[in-house]
């Protein structure tokens, strides 16, 4: 395991921890989200026996660390350094299995929750309830209910009722896998508040009702304006983005097969039956624009294309900022490191 210890690297890219027991579904969860598998091949996924890291860097804003751990590893292990693991940590996901008994996830998310809190006060706890396809509505609730109430009372009874824990019921099955992981990934997104603010700025002076920036490879939506998500509009967004990726690939393609099927000019127009129309507009080659706009608003396309370029412009203008900042804390990295002195004792020459 490389890395545990460079600040810089978990400064610009946030580490994200995937825990839980075996058989939970850690591992069908990254392979369904960031590798685009199948729900059904991941039945025939090997059981994780090596701590696994993985970068991901779809886009600017979308770009950190995953790291799945092995349901059987034991804190109480010498050759664990939880302390290192922990501590440049943005966010730690702990997979329970719903269809499972859940009593001994419990008391290991417990002994997980406070090692880390101790080390890290910071950490993000997301708590994904996996597997509530299987579920019917009603146990899905009763489910959510009872983990989140002896999970709190487990912290409470510690005296560590300060510890934040998020719940979200997942399924490979379904978006909601895909809706949980967005919300993870805002939280360590610290532009968000100003992605969000341009994005209200965009809908109210456009006439739309809806809008959310996608990364495109993952579907995770890195932002969206301050009215509330409906999962029905988030799904009907991700079918957008594969159909025009899928139809990308197929004629945006040059005839020697070169070029990019997603680019500057890359947009789609959908009419739903109820005179609602999806819009999608490329942002930059990893993110783009979905929104959904009443038929009579889309008569002012003009407005709403001039509104999306000002738009587009200020997102270009925070990602200059966002890569400025990359590379001072680069620069500032690289001289640390030749400051330390060699194992001689003697300082390093500069490079």
């Amino acid at each position: 395991v490389l890395d545990f210890n460079d600040p810089f690297s978990t400064e610009v890219k946030p580490r994200i921890l995937l825990m839980g027991l075996r058989r939970s579904g850690k591992s069908s969860i990254q392979k369904v989200v960031f590798h685009k598998m199948s729900p059904n091949e991941t039945l025939f996924l090997e059981s994780t026996n090596k701590i696994c890291r993985e970068d991901v860097s779809n886009s600017s804003f979308v770009n950190f660390q995953i790291w799945d751990f092995p349901g059987q590893i034991d804190f109480f292990d010498p050759t664990f350094d939880y302390e290192m693991i922990f501590r440049g940590t943005g966010a730690l996901i702990f997979v329970i299995d719903s269809q499972d008994d859940y009593m001994e996830a419990l008391a290991r998310l417990h002994l997980t929750v406070t090692r880390a809190y101790k080390v890290n006060p910071e950490i993000n706890f997301e708590i994904f309830i996996h597997k509530v396809d299987g579920l019917s509505d009603d146990h899905k609730i009763e489910t959510q209910r009872d983990i989140h109430q002896r999970a709190n009372d487990d912290l409470a009874d510690a005296g560590l009722e300060k510890i934040h824990l998020s719940f979200y019921l997942t399924s490979i099955y379904d978006h909601s896998i895909f809706e949980a992981f967005s919300k993870v990934v805002q939280k360590l997104i610290p532009q968000l508040p100003t992605l969000e603010n341009l994005l209200n700025i965009f809908i109210s002076n456009s006439g739309i009702e809806k809008a959310f920036l996608f990364d495109v490879v993952s579907k995770i939506y890195i932002a969206t304006d301050s009215t509330p998500v409906d999962m029905q509009t988030y799904e009907l967004c991700c079918d957008m983005i594969d159909v025009v990726i899928d139809i990308s690939c197929i004629y945006g393609l040059k005839d020697d097969g070169t070029g990019t099927p997603y680019d500057k000019e890359s947009m789609a127009i959908i009419k739903l039956n109820n005179t609602t129309v999806l819009y999608l507009k490329e942002v930059t080659k990893f993110l783009a624009l979905v929104c959904f706009v009443r038929e009579e608003s889309f008569e002012r396309k003009g407005l709403i294309d001039y509104n999306f370029h000002c738009f587009r412009k200020a997102i270009q203008e925070v990602f200059e900022v966002r890569m400025k900042v990359v590379r001072s804390r680069k620069h500032q990295s690289h001289l640390q490191k030749n400051k330390r002195p060699t194992p001689n004792g003697t300082p390093r020459m500069p490079l």
